[in-house]
């Protein structure tokens, strides 16, 4: 007999994280690129030089596949949070499909509203590759036939600690710091707003489900903080970049400053679940 949460007698937990995330992504995950004002982006982009169009276009074009990449990565997830019972993870996490997709959507219409055509797979460089095309896809699809706490952390470490958390936070960061000191492109930086306050989430909930997991099993902590310390070279070099300062004039070291900062941050966060208890993991409050 199949066991349903929502008519048993605990119910669906309203006061957990994961379900104060579910209502977030309800009231905030709903925005339409449609509706974004690009009138200024195709004159902006015209505006810049050529080194600045190329530095500008690789940014874009690896957003623009990693939210691909991570709208088809997703589902094993799903899959085994739900294979474990977690339902009020699972109802936040049927959001993340949609919102990845709608990401996926912005980037699309972005470029067709400045004009640029054709193929941008050339821009991915070999650690962008080894990120995207196996780490990412490998470590996903394992959750089809492992649903572990190991796989499950794993999952998280590497799409939402690392992938959101560290890559696509720094990549945000390189966006704002191009563009808004020079008032260019207002339309692309909206979106950005928009795909920062979803991933905010995304990375919340990676945040709890890895410290659900901690406060579990202690020995996971030393499992996860070796695997994201294990990834960090490869965000070095997926942000890696021939000149010391872009052709926007910011400095490749502050991305790099910036993506420790975040590393760092994790770090604390995910020690400070040792030793909870589950009760306290799901009482923490919703900051996105």
């Amino acid at each position: 007999m199949r066991y349903y949460a929502s008519t048993s007698e605990r119910g669906i937990n309203r006061e957990s994280l994961p379900f104060k995330l579910y209502e977030k992504a309800k009231k905030f995950g709903t925005w339409d690129p449609r509706n974004i004002d690009f009138s200024r982006d195709k004159a902006d982009w015209e505006s810049l030089s050529g080194e600045q169009r190329e530095s500008l276009l690789t940014l874009i074009s690896f957003f623009y596949s990693a939210e691909e990449a991570v709208t088809k990565d997703v589902l094993p997830l799903i899959y085994a949070i739900s294979k474990t019972g977690q339902f009020e993870e699972e109802m936040y996490l049927t959001t993340f499909l949609f919102e990845e997709a709608k990401h996926t959507d912005f980037f699309s219409l972005l470029l067709q509203k400045i004009g640029v055509q054709g193929e941008l797979n050339s821009l991915h460089t070999p650690a962008y590759r080894k990120l995207f095309d196996e780490i990412l896809p490998e470590t996903m699809e394992r959750l089809l036939k492992d649903q572990s706490p190991k796989a499950i952390a794993g999952a998280a470490v590497v799409y939402n600690m690392f992938t959101e958390g560290i890559l696509a936070e720094s990549g945000y960061w390189t966006f704002y710091q191009n563009l808004v000191n020079i008032n260019k492109m207002p339309g692309l930086l909206e979106g950005i707003t928009n795909i920062k306050r979803d991933e905010s989430r995304h990375i919340g909930f990676g945040t709890f489900l890895l410290q659900r997991l901690i406060s579990e099993d202690a020995s996971m902590l030393e499992y996860v903080l070796g695997k994201l310390q294990e990834l960090m070279p490869l965000a070095l070099q997926i942000s890696e970049a021939p000149e010391e300062v872009n052709p926007f004039g910011v400095a490749v070291a502050g991305n790099h400053a910036f993506m420790q900062k975040q590393l760092n941050a994790r770090i604390e966060v995910l020690k400070r679940a040792k030793g909870k208890t589950l009760e306290e993991i799901y009482k923490i409050d919703v900051v996105f």
